[in-house]
């Protein structure tokens, strides 16, 4: 969604490259096809998480990242990564954060019988999807929802909300206070 925003003018931004936990993750295909670095790190291949980590930032400080922007990547950052990218780190989640963080947060939303749930932009910290909100947006639940049918509405508004809210963060006009992003006003 970031590179198609892109391609489309919606973003002024440029992809530098796609680091993925996973071999089989879609936006390895979407980066090649694109004509945009894409690498596999298998997680397996380092001794621990803090050097998988560092791995991950030699790649990225080598390629000139500025803004970290984590899509199905289902792996807590870690210090190392964290301390090389403070407050340029952001994730989409599912729900509408504080609730439902970590995995499968559409079934949980559905087995907790909510009727709004949505998307979540924030800041990546040490905590599980408790990093500063820079943008929420809501979903309503419907009778009938079902896992898949309440994600795809989701998915549509992450495809909204993630390049607006990297487009914030990239804007500079905005601080950290606590545990709140607060943008600034000119």
């Amino acid at each position: 969604l970031i590179i198609r925003a892109i391609a489309n003018r919606d973003l002024d931004a440029t992809v530098a490259a796609i680091v993925s936990n996973r071999s089989e993750a879609p936006g390895l295909r979407h980066a090649e096809a694109a004509g945009i670095e894409a690498r596999y790190l298998a997680p397996r291949a380092y001794p621990d998480r803090d050097q998988y980590d560092r791995e991950i930032v030699e790649v990225l400080q080598a390629r000139g990242v500025g803004l970290v922007c984590l899509a199905g990547f289902m792996r807590l950052v870690g210090p190392s990564l964290l301390d090389a990218y403070p407050n340029r780190i952001l994730n989409i989640h599912p729900s509408l954060l504080p609730a439902f963080p970590g995995l499968d947060a559409q079934r949980q939303a559905l087995e907790h019988g909510v009727r709004l749930t949505g998307a979540t932009v924030h800041l990546v910290n040490g905590e599980l999807d408790a990093g500063p909100i820079i943008l929420q947006s809501a979903v309503p639940v419907l009778d009938g929802d079902t896992v898949d049918t309440l994600s795809a509405r989701i998915l549509i508004e992450e495809h909204q909300l993630y390049p607006e809210g990297i487009r914030i963060v990239l804007g500079g006009a905005w601080s950290v206070e606590g545990r709140r992003f607060v943008r600034l006003r000119s």
